[in-house]
């Protein structure tokens, strides 16, 4: 199953690789840096429990309103036309009051649709039609009904969920491309992640850039180089591969 939306850092070009180094038997599988989903999604179930979890609140309430409420979200959206007007006064109403969940989502998912990158804050000037996509919201529902959707920091998460039957696959901001996020996370948020994933009972899987202070704080874990295509690099008329390590504890 595809995702339904676009995510900075979205796994589509990677999620078979990562679904290769999956144990055999999951108990419980907990997505720590949600986003767009793609390894979620790339299953109809990966274990008994699944927890997706992000801590974008706003990407959080569009994921509880496609679980629970995808008929009226599609309502939502439908006749709409791609234009700058239209990304502006989603983006201005998002930053103001009085607007229900459902309605917060519908402006959210303009946002992710229509920004340049889905960086949510330039418009991506592509003609691109909302209505576009709407049919797969009843399947992406049904894909989330049983999953428990979180809003929180991956540490309050992790200790809540993590149990010797856990696979905790955490594919977190990469390591000095932090300013690309709408979300803070520093060099101590690294460290602070690595500390607790040491600490995990469950199996750890990650996905992370290429790079040296990466492989110093999961020095002693499995780390398997990978590389994929640099899509902005070949846009550029480049060809330059991406270079990508998938970590894990098992």
């Amino acid at each position: 199953m595809e995702s339904f939306i676009s995510r900075i850092g979205g796994k589509r070009a990677l999620r078979e690789r990562i679904l290769a180094e999956f144990p055999a038997e999951i108990g419980r599988y907990i997505e720590v840096f949600g986003g767009a989903g793609w390894v979620l999604f790339a299953r109809d179930k990966h274990a008994p429990m699944e927890v997706f979890n992000d801590i974008d609140g706003e990407l959080v309430n569009l994921y509880r309103c496609m679980q629970h409420h995808p008929d009226e979200l599609a309502r939502q959206l439908t006749y709409l036309l791609n234009s700058r007007e239209q990304f502006f006064d989603a983006k201005a109403q998002l930053e103001g009051r009085g607007l229900t969940d459902i309605q917060r989502a519908a402006r959210y998912y303009i946002l992710v649709k229509e920004s340049f990158g889905a960086d949510l804050r330039t418009f991506g000037c592509k003609a691109r039609s909302i209505p576009h996509g709407l049919e797969s919201f009843p399947a992406i529902s049904k894909r989330l009904e049983q999953v428990v959707v979180e809003n929180r920091d991956f540490a309050a998460l992790i200790g809540t969920y993590d149990r010797p039957d856990a696979l905790i696959y955490c594919d977190p901001p990469y390591h000095g491309t932090e300013r690309y996020y709408s979300h803070l996370f520093s060099e101590e948020d690294h460290r602070a992640l690595a500390d607790v994933l040491h600490r995990a009972k469950g199996k750890v899987l990650l996905s992370y850039n290429d790079d040296a202070f990466v492989r110093e704080l999961y020095q002693g874990w499995a780390i398997i180089p990978v590389e994929r295509a640099n899509n902005l690099a070949a846009k550029a008329g480049q060809s330059k591969p991406y270079r990508e390590l998938i970590i894990k504890n098992y």
